[in-house]
């Protein structure tokens, strides 16, 4: 020190004799500055970092204030007696040697090795590591390590520039915490949806299943029967589809949403929806206007979401639309990847201020009061379904003149068709099947209002003979006695689960070959996704659609034809 402050004064003496030229005035003084003791007492002295200097070997030269502040050391108790890493957690320094001699390859011995072998390559270094204080207490540390070099770069030391990382650990956990917490509330909510879907699909189940029953009754019914009929199927399915939207889209938020992206035509689709939407345009005196590309045109995208969601945009058009206004539905190429779908309305258009909240959950604008039926999450559902595959969307409006909303999806090259199986029968087969005896049909079932509507559908059929089993065990034993051709089967059964009786099925040779279609409440995508990846046939949800649940039961009997006749079935019946 008392060398550096002579030759800080000799420059500056220096300085003074070489005239009035402030520019080398000042780089001398700033030279000077740097070769008094100024430098080195700052950082002794600074209490916000530890600074540790070493020799080559490791052992401590230089213990600075912070240092001592953070350590509860004082710089003679550790002065050319110890190494930094006596101060580190001993596992950690380990796990850090062990860590590094797999990545280079290198065995690095535990200790100050470990910490200074990255600085003494040359290689700029920052860990973190644990330090023990003197009392015992620890904190955590993020230390910086470089190699101190002399005019022959040869290292004669190390210097460790430490901060205590206490509070940016503790914000760590707390965030872990939250997130664990938010993780674990959204489990729970897409289990109590999951459960709440299941509560409601029952009694809605057997509301609608009956009200299809009295509507195709070969009885004819009188004109007030007919209109409270069709006003009960009309609530029910409405019932249906809000559930579905407040499902589909806390599966979204919760990230469990599955799609099934592949090419898929657009014109099919479109067909599709036109056919579907237009009743609903004649009943509110809406024209509906069609436009498609003049060539075929595909997509990559799930075709069940793009349906719901041009379902949602048309549906919108025509319920916000002026009475004999018009929806013009447009499809063009808008660049060499992306195909715009446009839904163009005539309605009252919106102004900027309802633009801006146009996609927020159970948002109505205003139109809570206005008699049209909605939950005001059609457009957010709709968005984050376009999103999710890829694709974006948007809106213009004007007060007075209408909005277009368009979506934007991801082209596609037209797949290759298949060669048709010629295995797969049509429903000719199905038809001589039926004529070809009565055949059994065991239905297991604790709901008795399900299953009476299930009895209904099954007493058009005098082809069909009906058993029945209120709980999984009694089911699996008329299975083995009765050997009916199909199993219709619950899922949420008292005692063992229908999913667990399958695999009794499956495992038994008696009864293995049996088509067994999964009759369920619970419909969401992953408990359909888990029925059939169970084994069963088919799933079907509840409510069920009386076409959907013939087609299946028609196709189970189909498969089950070709395994009637097997030696086991023939030495057992």
């Amino acid at each position: 020190m008392t060398q550096a402050m002579s030759d800080s004064n000799t420059t500056l003496m220096n300085a003074a004799s070489l005239g009035p030229d402030d520019t080398v005035v000042e780089s001398l003084r700033r030279e000077a500055l740097l070769k008094t003791g100024a430098l080195q007492k700052a950082i002794l002295t600074s209490a916000s970092f530890s600074i540790i200097a070493t020799d080559e070997k490791g052992i401590i030269q230089l213990f600075n204030v912070g240092a001592e502040r953070m350590l509860g050391y004082s710089s003679a108790e550790v002065v050319n007696k110890i190494k930094p890493s006596d101060m580190h957690d001993p596992q950690e320094v380990q796990a850090r040697a062990q860590s590094l001699s797999h990545e280079l390859s290198v065995p690095i011995t535990p200790g100050f090795e470990a910490l200074a072998f990255k600085a003494s390559r040359g290689i700029e270094d920052s860990y973190d590591l644990t330090y023990i204080c003197k009392d015992g207490s620890r904190f955590p540390a993020v230390v910086s390590i470089t190699a101190l070099r002399d005019d022959c770069d040869a290292i004669i030391g190390y210097l460790l520039i430490g901060t205590d990382n206490s509070v940016r650990k503790q914000a760590e956990v707390e965030l872990n915490k939250a997130k664990a917490s938010a993780e674990k509330a959204n489990l729970a909510k897409s289990d109590f949806l999951s459960n709440m879907s299941h509560e409601l699909r029952s009694p809605l189940n057997a509301i609608l299943g009956f009200a299809q029953l009295m509507e195709s009754d070969p009885v004819p019914q009188t004109t007030t029967q007919k209109e409270g009929t069709e006003q009960i199927l009309q609530a029910g399915w409405y019932l249906l589809d809000l559930i579905n939207e407040i499902l589909d889209l806390a599966m979204i938020e919760s990230g469990r949403l599955t799609l099934s992206q592949e090419p898929m035509s657009l014109d099919e689709v479109m067909i599709d929806c036109q056919s579907m939407i237009e009743p609903q345009a004649q009943k509110h005196g809406i024209v509906m206007n069609f436009y498609n590309l003049n060539e075929p045109c595909f997509v990559h995208a799930d075709r069940t979401r793009v349906k719901q969601i041009l379902i949602n945009l048309l549906s919108n058009a025509i319920k916000y639309n002026d009475v004999g206004g018009t929806v013009t539905v447009e499809c063009a190429v808008q660049s060499p990847e992306r195909i715009r779908i446009s839904v163009t309305d005539t309605g009252h258009g919106l102004a900027s201020d309802k633009l801006a909240q146009l996609f927020q959950p159970f948002n109505r604008l205003g139109q809570e009061n206005s008699g049209e039926e909605g939950t005001g999450i059609g457009l957010v559902m709709t968005k984050r379904l376009v999103e999710l595959m890829g694709g974006v969307i948007g809106v213009q409006s004007t007060v007075g003149k209408g909005s277009v909303f368009w979506v934007e999806l991801i082209r596609a090259k037209e797949p290759l068709l298949e060669t048709p199986n010629r295995e797969i029968e049509t429903g000719t087969s199905v038809v001589a099947l039926n004529n070809a005896g009565t055949r059994t049909v065991l239905y297991v079932e604790d709901n008795p209002a399900n299953f009476k509507l299930v009895e209904n559908l099954i007493a058009r059929r005098p082809d069909i003979r009906l058993l029945s089993a209120s709980e999984a065990t009694l089911g699996i034993k008329l299975a083995r006695t009765h050997l009916p051709d199909v199993i219709l089967m619950d899922i949420n059964l008292s005692g063992i689960s229908g999913i667990h009786a399958l695999a009794i099925l499956r495992d038994d040779p008696i009864t293995e070959h049996i088509p067994v279609v999964a009759i369920s409440a619970n419909a969401m995508p992953h408990d359909v996704r888990k029925g059939l990846e169970s084994g069963f046939f088919r799933y079907l949800t509840k409510p069920i659609k009386v076409d959907q649940f013939m087609s299946a039961l028609d196709e189970a009997l189909a498969l089950a034809k070709k395994t009637h006749d097997t030696p086991i079935a023939r030495a057992l019946r």
